[in-house]
């Protein structure tokens, strides 16, 4: 009898759940269940910053997503029976750390704090303490240089220990209130399998090593002394935070009774700990030495992997140097962009060109494919969310230049496109300019899967063939295949995550391959793209931005003959 196992995925707007084969990694049964509180699942104020969720929409979705999944695999695959699940596995966003009470119950469950923002979950793309991240950088820059050297050189406000010292200045009632703070990605398998108290909680080396500068070298989270320094009562916090975080091969423990009869699985199959979408994305991906994992949707998340016991030096801008974070037995490397999908709707919804038809993304992206590179004069940064890596800058914006009155919807919508490409470019190159050899680019998410024109201007500007992974869920894929290893291979799993992988995983027969002509024109574009990152991204740039403009004018005027 086949076996199965569940993969949930907590993205910024919904909840998704597949249903994995564990011999073939055939999804046979999927559902998808969007967030009910706020704005597509988000809450937001009249503060730009502030990005919030309501962990009700955690545990809701959690058995409506279960329960549907596993309907549609009745329905796909003949005599199919939860029975036959041997395991789950969490992926969630992050950093999006939630306060809780001695219990481990979100705050937001108190009816005192049901409509505070504060006491709901920070979602990652929260920025809302960018003044927390820059004073955490200056006081690690000046006691603790260690910390910063393994995530970059710079503390982002995305990232666990901005947003609580956040909470902690600007809303008081809320911080007092909360016995601990705890990741989404560590809070969904307790609830699960009923080890929400702190004393009994998991933490996850993903969350912790990539966003809360936690370490086995320095004994784990920032010490208390550090973080005493930054306020007192965030240094009597660390006591309460946990003592040793696990790889995605251990399990937090076994499904409860109760979470059996509300979706139909059998009560006591491990769950697996949990990580963030875009490192169980990689594995999904099938991620491995050489391989350059690129999760595109609303933001980006660029992962690679090397091994512990090959030497790695710290590379600066990066979210993270961590080991066991994606694969174990390999430090994980996290990259990625602030916003990617999130500019292309932002054009697409706020300015609304043509209306909704004309101006839809299938519309804007057909159009946008017909142009030549270059042809439209224009020149984009992507800092619309502020700037992830390589600069760890979240006060950064966007930019568009080269617009005249005769530049079209069609025009900018690819030029935004291209900023995006670009800034995945700078990324690539930051890895192999400190050892890390990109041999193979692997995309997945909704963007990589539905939209050409996007995959072949990646191609063109990297100059590198840009491959799809098989799954259009990697994330949910790769919990699943955490979840098939903590089942065991007696089970029907598997006896570790590259075993898993090998099964589990593969890519798509469609490869993009660059274009030389157009990989030429991005060579020009380039060059002025980085003139501009460093102008407005750096204090350091002491160059001239007088010819940018014209030279944008004369790859134009070249393109267009």
């Amino acid at each position: 009898m086949a076996k199965y196992t569940i993969g949930l995925d907590y993205g910024t707007n919904s909840l998704r759940a597949v249903v994995v084969n564990t011999t073939n990694g055939r999804e046979v049964g999927q559902a998808v269940w969007n967030y009910a509180h706020g704005h597509q699942g988000v809450i937001l104020s009249g503060d730009p910053n502030l990005a919030r969720q309501h962990p009700l929409d955690y545990v809701r979705g959690a058995e409506v997503a279960i329960k549907k999944a596993l309907a549609a695999a009745g329905r796909s695959v003949k005599g199919f029976s939860g029975d036959q699940v041997i395991g789950i596995g969490v992926d969630t966003t992050g950093s999006t750390p939630l306060p809780v009470d001695a219990g481990g119950r979100p705050l937001a469950f108190d009816k005192r704090f049901a409509r505070d923002p504060s006491a709901m979950a920070w979602l990652w793309k929260d920025h809302t303490s960018v003044a927390e991240a820059e004073e955490i950088t200056a006081l690690a820059t000046k006691v603790r240089p260690k910390y910063l050297a393994k995530c970059g050189g710079t503390y982002s406000s995305e990232w666990f220990f901005s947003k609580v010292l956040r909470c902690l200045r600007k809303s008081p009632k809320v911080f007092n209130a909360a016995y601990t703070w705890v990741e989404l990605a560590d809070w969904i398998p307790a609830m699960l399998t009923g080890t929400e108290s702190p004393d009994r909680l998991v933490a996850g080396v993903c969350a912790a090593g990539h966003k809360a500068m936690y370490n086995d070298h320095w004994d784990g989270y920032p010490d208390k002394r550090f973080l005493g320094k930054l306020h007192p009562r965030l240094g009597a916090l660390r006591d309460r935070l946990q003592s040793k975080a696990y790889t995605i091969d251990k399990a937090v423990g076994g499904l409860t009774g109760p979470w059996a009869e509300r979706t139909g699985l059998p009560a006591g199959i491990p769950v697996a700990v949990g990580a963030f979408d875009a490192h169980l994305g990689a594995v999904g991906a099938g991620i491995s030495t050489g391989v350059l994992v690129k999760i595109i949707g609303t933001s980006t998340c660029d992962m690679m992997v090397h091994p512990l016991n090959k030497p790695l030096v710290d590379i600066p801008g990066l979210c993270g140097i961590v080991p066991g974070s994606i694969l174990p037995g390999c430090f994980g490397l996290e990259a990625g962009q602030s916003a990617v999908g999130d500019i292309f709707n932002w054009f697409v919804d706020y300015i609304a060109p043509g209306g909704k038809k004309a101006g839809s993304h299938q519309a804007l992206s057909a159009r946008a494919a017909k142009l030549k590179p270059g042809a439209s004069g224009l020149l984009s940064l992507d800092w619309n969310n502020g700037n992830r890596t390589v600069l760890v800058d979240q006060r950064l914006t966007g930019l568009l230049v080269g617009q005249t009155l005769y530049s079209t919807p069609a025009e900018i919508y690819r030029g935004l496109v291209e900023a995006t490409a670009f800034g995945a470019l700078t990324i690539i190159n930051r890895f192999e300019e400190y050892g890390l050899k990109v041999r193979q680019v692997v995309n997945c998410g909704g963007i990589a899967e539905k939209n050409p024109m996007v995959m072949q201007i990646y191609a063109d500007v990297t100059g590198r063939c840009m491959k799809i992974s098989r799954s259009g869920q990697t994330c949910a894929l790769g919990a699943a295949i955490a979840a098939a290893v903590v089942a065991g291979k007696k089970a029907g799993g598997h006896p570790g995550v590259a075993a898993a992988q090998k099964v589990m995983t593969g890519l798509k027969k469609k490869v993009y391959k660059p274009n030389p002509r157009a990989r030429a024109v991005y060579g020009r574009l380039y060059s002025l793209y980085k003139k501009l990152h460093d102008a407005f991204g750096t204090a350091r740039w002491k160059g001239n931005l007088h010819n940018v403009m014209k030279e944008l004018i004369e790859i134009r005027d070249k393109a267009r003959k």
